[in-house]
């Protein structure tokens, strides 16, 4: 089992950034960050931690179920 404080850092290691600067967080790649800390999430479970604890993403999903995309996004119009 891992550390606590290794889920946030295992989340921002899971942040994907394109060449237009947005920032985006699939959940497959969530949960393979988490294994290499030694953590053993379902996607259901990922996502549930992204949707509480990450104010500032939103789902954009192109597809229904677990395998989902987050987008980072400004809430006060400012950016993304």
């Amino acid at each position: 089992m891992g550390r606590r404080d290794d889920i946030p850092a295992a989340f921002r290691a899971s942040i994907q950034i394109a060449a237009n600067g947005r920032r985006t967080v699939a959940t497959t790649d969530f949960v393979a960050a988490l294994a290499l800390v030694n953590y053993e999430w379902s996607l259901a479970e990922a996502n549930r931690w992204i949707e509480h604890y990450q104010s500032t993403f939103k789902d954009v999903s192109t597809e229904e179920g677990e395998r989902r995309t987050f987008l980072l996004f400004n809430p006060n119009n400012g950016g993304f």
